[in-house]
């Protein structure tokens, strides 16, 4: 022996043996040896594997002496390979999961979203590897959905299939082998095989068809009926042969969810709302917008526990998102909904969402009786158990300890279900904890005395008046009742009795200097009450609070006078515009003569608040006083009331703006002093060690006012030109920043200076903040103002987001089109727009619309156009959107390209499309704009159907 021959022996003979693997061959050779293999725990090589290997031999083709490529022979030894293949099979018993690699099912598999796995450092083999088998896949699955009709045909066809099926075993495949030109003995039709009741098969074909044609719902919405029709049919046939079946393989979970996905898609006509899921009920409400139904469903789930908290959760958020995109309608849909998912969480006892304390954190009688009747209604007193009671008592507790509204309380602690669930020493104890916490607030009034009994007592009777001074609106009442107070006590400040009665602090310096007790409480709660129904619009109870106390302070302050004069000055522009203002209807001239007033009143030892002097200028700016702006105001006033020269400059603006650009003057007056408020401010600061650095700060004091209160004051414009050119302004002011990438487009943007002397110096990121904001409130204001809209949409497209920036385009042509049935004006979608329209297309893989829109351009791009036909990986319809192309170049590059890939459907379709008599380049040219006209119209409104 060679020393290496016995270095090899050593080595190989110091590791442990492995068997070694069988190879295929030698199941030809030994006919016993397939079913040993089988029988072993875990063969080597696996059964699946087995079966490759036998069908790889069965069929590799065979080279003749001509060197020509033959078909594999048809001889004894490829035969008993595959039937070798067919008795691993059968050993397996024809399970389709191990079996197959899924025609039908790969196509549905392919469908679903799979997270991607985290790509590490960029290598050019792995990368050309990773395309190679992502195109081998595509391939794969582009062969496998031509070949998926035929499948689904078969699948259909064995459907109709009434008598039980006989597939075969290892037994009857050696019966075949014994006797093989037996067409129709034992090993076909006898029962001699392994049985597959005619259900069971129906049942998995059903599933399987069910998943296919949902999956191609996606294209073909009415595809969805199919798919409904057999999940159903599934349900009920594993109902038939019971959910353990030997050869149904059927994901009960998916399969649920399949049938809940088709109750929304395409609900059935005959069912009732009783009849359909909770799930189905709950999206059918949101699509039409029923969302009081949506609550009702909600309270009733808190009882059955139904719907997954995760669910009711997503319902919540994308309520939140529809209301933060400007529908204030639904603020209170989104508290109603989230005190409802509130409910449930306590009941299970799970913590309060951080949305709840929220939106709870300014509480009203209308929340707290919404609250109580969602508790209410959500617990069987009589069925609950001792935790879930527990649960809601400690919640009903926890919430009036976080109230600091003596009557929100009152609300709460007088409620029955407050009093069922509380025992009475829990409740004497939430009294005391009451009481620690806020010492001025006693609570022994009339509901307290019912948990244990009280006394009368003189705090009694104080603590009802409290609680009577707390909820009446009445100046006469409210009078009265401290008249009372202070008769029983003169130790007590009553202005102090609810913190909710707040005042400027300008004021309350003054009013609570007032040395007669009475009086003071008086006037401070009369102002603060009526500033209150102010903010909630409570104007009538606002005006006789504040009538009452201005005929109070009358006698004794002029200075006091002056303040409630101004302050119903205020009330009556706030009731105008609340009211007749909405309608048009201009303020009366007195109300004029009074702002005027106001804004020249030359008093300076009178309080005043700045939120007066905002809405003097702004309702002079939104009611066209330009003449009085302009011309007629006082030159110290311009001087000392920033909002004033503001005014003054955009009514100038304002005026001026049809006239030549030279004239233009007080344009750049303007932009000058928009410029220096949103100018950051600099300064020097020398270092530890000794160097000196500059330190920028965000809110210049250079300017007539901070940044903050200018959007404040510009958040109370409604006029619509004066919104415009300040919108005008401000996206003029983004524009010139030197790094922008996408200018954004805006009316009359021509009369701004198109450069700043020192651009370090303005903070363009608070600009592009505040041109944001004001877009927001301007589409408040007017969602069809169709040039508001684009300055939208093109924000959305300067920062990549093209799907809302489709949306914001297509809803700016819609306005002013009547829905697309009018053409669309030429300066709304001008060729800039349309490009960005086509970017934002191209960016979202819908290659199609991108070779639509190139037709809208004056002149037609058809290099862009041709290119994004040749994309393969298009997200649009394809196809079905060649109805509306109406340019005949494109249509024949598309029969070119179609015919090119072998895409015969395709090809036709585009065919179809030039063959059309109106397209016919021999028509009058008003016949081909008609026709151009009317698939723009149905171009858009699809596309607006797809972005809405």
């Amino acid at each position: 022996m060679s020393a290496e021959a016995a270095d090899r022996e050593a080595a190989t003979s110091s590791r442990p043996c492995t068997p070694p693997q069988t190879s295929w061959f030698e199941f030809l050779l030994q006919e016993s040896l397939l079913e040993k293999h089988l029988r072993k725990p875990c063969p080597d090589p696996a059964p699946v594997q087995l079966i490759v290997q036998f069908l790889e031999q069965a069929s590799k083709p065979s080279v003749n002496e001509q060197n020509q490529v033959q078909p594999p022979p048809d001889n004894k030894r490829n035969r008993v390979l595959k039937l070798l293949a067919l008795k691993v099979a059968a050993h397996l018993k024809w399970d389709l999961d191990i079996l197959e690699k899924r025609a039908i099912r790969t196509i549905v598999q392919s469908s679903f979203p799979v997270k991607q796995a985290k790509p590490g450092p960029p290598q050019l083999s792995v990368m050309n590897q990773m395309q190679q088998e992502k195109e081998l896949t595509e391939n794969i699955l582009k062969v496998l959905k031509e070949q998926a009709s035929d499948s689904i045909l078969v699948l259909e066809a064995a459907l109709k299939l009434n008598k039980d099926l006989y597939v075969h075993t290892m037994r009857t495949l050696d019966l075949l082998a014994v006797e093989p030109g037996m067409v129709n003995g034992e090993t076909e039709s006898s029962t001699a095989g392994l049985k597959i009741k005619t259900e069971e098969m129906q049942c998995q074909v059903c599933y399987d068809l069910g998943a296919a044609y949902f999956q191609q719902g996606s294209t073909n919405p009415a595809v969805y009926e199919n798919a409904r029709e057999k999940f159903f049919r599934t349900k009920e046939l594993i109902a038939e042969i019971g959910s353990l079946s030997l050869h149904c393989t059927i994901d009960e979970k998916r399969l649920a969810g399949y049938c809940q996905a088709c109750d929304v898609l395409v609900p059935s006509s005959d069912s009732t709302s009783q009849q359909l899921t909770p799930y189905s009920q709950v999206h059918i409400c949101l699509r039409s917008g029923n969302y009081q139904e949506v609550i009702k469903i909600f309270v009733e789930d808190n009882l059955t526990f139904s719907l997954p908290i995760q669910f009711r959760q997503s319902v919540l958020r994308e309520l939140f998102q529809k209301a933060q995109q400007g529908n204030e309608a639904l603020d209170e849909i989104c508290f109603k909904v989230c005190a409802c998912n509130t409910v449930r969480d306590v009941l299970e006892g799970r913590t309060i969402s951080v949305q709840f304390n929220q939106l709870f954190l300014r509480p009203n009688k209308e929340k707290i009786d919404f609250l109580l009747e969602v508790c209410s209604r959500s617990i069987n007193l009589e069925k609950a158990s001792d935790t879930l009671k527990g649960n809601m008592a400690a919640f009903l507790k926890n919430v009036c300890l976080g109230l600091e509204d003596l009557q929100y309380v009152f609300m709460i602690s007088s409620h029955e279900l407050f009093i069922t669930l509380l025992k009475d020493e829990e409740r004497k104890l939430l009294v005391d904890q009451m009481r620690k916490r806020s010492p001025r607030i006693n609570l022994c009034i009339k509901p307290v005395t019912s948990f244990y009994d009280i006394p009368a007592s003189a705090s009694v009777n104080i603590g009802q008046l409290e609680h009577q001074l707390i909820l009446s609106v009445d100046p006469w009442r409210i009078r009265q009742i401290l008249i009372e107070l202070h008769g029983m006590t003169s130790e007590r400040e009553f202005w102090t009795v609810s913190n909710k009665w707040e005042l400027p602090l300008v004021y309350s310096s003054v009013i609570l200097g007032i040395k007669d007790n009475l009086t003071r409480d008086l006037v401070y709660i009369l102002m603060a009450k009526g500033l209150h129904c102010s903010t909630v619009k409570d104007f009538s109870h606002a005006k006789q609070l504040f009538a009452a106390c201005l005929e109070l302070v009358t006698e004794f302050s002029p200075k006091l006078r002056q303040v409630m004069l101004n302050e119903m000055l205020l009330l009556d522009i706030y009731t105008h515009e609340a009211g007749t203002g909405q309608s048009g209807e201009r303020p009366p001239s007195d109300l004029i003569s009074r702002v005027r007033g106001y804004l020249e009143m030359r008093l300076p030892d009178i309080p005043f608040r700045q939120v007066i002097s905002e809405e003097c200028v702004a309702f002079m700016l939104n009611w066209r006083e330009n003449e009085y702006l302009t011309l007629q105001v006082p030159a110290f006033l311009l001087q000392s009331n920033p909002f004033v020269k503001l005014g003054q400059l955009l009514a100038a603006t304002c005026k001026e703006l049809p006239g030549p650009k030279e004239s233009r003057r007080t344009a750049k007056d303007l932009w000058e002093v928009v410029v220096q408020i949103c100018s950051v401010s600099s300064q020097h600061k020398r270092g530890n060690d000794g160097r000196v650095s500059l330190i920028k700060q965000r809110e210049s004091t250079l300017g007539i006012m901070y940044r903050s209160e200018l959007l404040s004051f510009l958040k109370r414009l409604r006029e619509p030109l004066v919104l415009t050119i300040i919108l005008s302004l401000f996206v003029k002011l983004h524009n010139v920043r030197e790094d922008i990438v996408n200018d954004i487009t805006a009316e009359h943007i021509s009369i701004w200076p198109s450069s700043i002397p020192n651009l370090q110096s303005v903070d363009f990121e608070a600009v592009a903040i505040t041109v944001k904001e004001l877009v927001r409130y301007a589409l408040s204001i007017n969602p069809n103002n169709h040039s508001w809209l684009i300055i939208q949409a093109d924000i959305y497209f300067a920062t990549n987001q093209y799907s809302a920036a489709l949306h914001y385009y297509l809803q700016a042509g819609a306005v002013c089109s009547d829905f697309f049935n009018k053409a669309v004006p030429p300066d709304v979608y001008t060729d800039q727009v349309i490009k960005r329209m086509i970017k934002c297309c191209s960016l979202l893989n819908c290659h199609t619309q991108v070779a639509i829109l190139c037709q809208f351009l004056r002149e037609i791009d058809y290099k862009t156009a041709f290119k994004s036909l040749q994309e393969q990986n298009s997200h649009d319809a394809m196809d079905s959107y060649y109805d509306y192309i109406w340019d005949v170049t494109i249509l024949e590059y598309l029969t070119y390209l179609h015919h090119k890939r072998g895409e015969t459907d395709k090809r036709q379709i585009a065919i179809k499309a030039i063959g059309q008599t109106e397209l016919n380049a021999s028509n009058p040219e008003e016949v081909l704009q008609l026709a151009a006209q009317r698939r723009k119209k149905k171009f858009l409104q699809a596309m607006a159907k797809l972005y809405f």
